[in-house]
């Protein structure tokens, strides 16, 4: 009686509200923590995440080879080199068109500030040839008062070089053991979970599912969009093309925002270069292809893996920069649909077992063991042979054959 008393003392609705505050509020605080030791653990979390990614992108090709019968080790082996040739082509074709193309970049921008300037001073505008050295002088200073700053970024760059390539060798080595023993692992990671072990095999097939199409879906869609770029650019004569449509493939990776930030970069080099003219013509088919991208490619390519609103969209990007930045952004997405996918299935319990049909006699139940010998069976089944009656057709024409015998 005692502790029905306080419950009786509280309306039901407000007894389950706070039920559910309760809940809500363990569930934030295990949260944080976990958000905390990720965030403490963010060279080997990063590295990892990628390595999924990575893993998802390439397992395609390593289960051909698998089925093809190659042995896992080769398989893997090959799958790794395949990627290292296409990032290291990718990054060499970048590096010699840079190279080549920075010194008339360089040259066009100045001619393009130059035809800027004339026009700022003989246009509507009638600027003063004074006023402009003033706004060139004041941003100069900005970037003279910042030059400790940016110093500090300078000199700490070495240590970040080394953590950069410390996080490369360990998620090449994550994506190595993926793609070779990824079935072995995920057996291993089960056996802790004894009787819940189903349900959390079920979420995973179907976060992994979700998760590598929407990578390679996500792929393949940034490399049309980079291509097409790329092509674009190319046209036009602008400089750098082939980098500027690598970091537009890249982008592509951050929905909405990447593609805006790339847009933005891609459209003032081409200002830059090319002049007004050209920079519009370019953002005018950025715009009709991005369309084409959202409203085509995405749900016909990605949208069978993720069916979020853009809101939601924007949300989850939102938390993941505020969480882990640039990289956070860029991984947000991909583990919410993960997340949104395997809740419902560690949620439902197993389809029950059909039961068995009724008109389906019930199977005969052996009997006790006999202690006679194998003589003795044998005679006894001999015996039941011999008085076994016989068929009634067998019964008839006996009686038929007899008949005229006794007329």
């Amino acid at each position: 009686m005692l502790t029905d008393r306080p419950t009786k003392l509280v309306p039901p609705v407000l007894a389950k509200m706070a039920a559910w505050c309760v809940c809500l509020i363990l569930v934030g605080v295990v949260v944080y923590f976990f958000v905390q030791v990720i965030a403490r653990l963010t060279f080997v979390a990063l590295p990892v995440a990628i390595a999924l990614l990575l893993t998802a992108l390439l397992f395609p090709l390593t289960n051909r080879l698998r089925r093809a019968g190659m042995r896992p080790i080769y398989a893997t082996w090959i799958t790794m080199l395949v990627a290292l040739t296409v990032i290291v082509g990718t990054g060499w074709l970048v590096g010699v068109r840079a190279s080549e193309e920075f010194p008339n970049l360089v040259d066009q921008v100045k001619s393009t500030a130059e035809d800027v300037q004339n026009w700022l001073i003989t246009g509507p505008l009638h600027l003063k040839e004074a006023q402009i050295t003033g706004y060139v002088n004041e941003l100069a200073n900005m970037v003279n008062t910042q030059r400790n700053a940016i110093t500090g970024t300078v000199l700490t760059a070495g240590a970040v070089a080394v953590e950069v390539l410390a996080s490369i060798v360990l998620l090449l080595f994550v994506t190595f053991f993926l793609l070779k023993d990824g079935d072995r692992i995920w057996s291993w990671f089960l056996k802790g979970f004894g009787d819940v072990a189903p349900r959390v095999d079920r979420a995973g097939r179907a976060a992994w599912t979700t998760l590598s199409h929407y990578v390679q879906g996500t792929v393949a869609v940034a490399a049309v969009h980079g291509v097409i770029m790329g092509i674009v650019l190319a046209g036009m004569g602008v400089p750098l093309w082939a980098p500027l449509a690598v970091l537009i493939f890249f982008a592509s990776f951050i929905p909405i925002v990447g593609i805006f930030f790339a847009g933005t970069v891609a459209t003032l080099v081409t200002l830059g270069a090319r002049g007004l003219v050209y920079a519009l013509i370019f953002l005018g088919i950025l715009v009709v292809e991005q369309q084409l991208e959202n409203h085509v490619l995405q749900p016909l390519i990605v949208g069978r893996a993720l069916n979020f609103h853009p809101l939601a969209i924007i949300l989850v990007l939102a938390i993941g920069g505020i969480l882990a930045g640039i990289a956070g952004a860029a991984v947000a997405v991909p583990v919410a649909a993960v997340i949104y996918r395997a809740l419902p299935e560690l949620r439902h319990k197993p389809p029950a077992l059909p039961p068995p049909a009724d008109d389906q006699p019930p199977a005969e139940e052996p009997g006790p063991p006999s202690d006679e010998a194998p003589e003795a069976l044998e005679a006894r089944e001999d015996r039941n042979e011999r008085e076994e009656p016989a068929p009634a057709g067998a019964g008839k024409s006996v009686e038929d054959g007899r008949r005229p015998d006794t007329e």
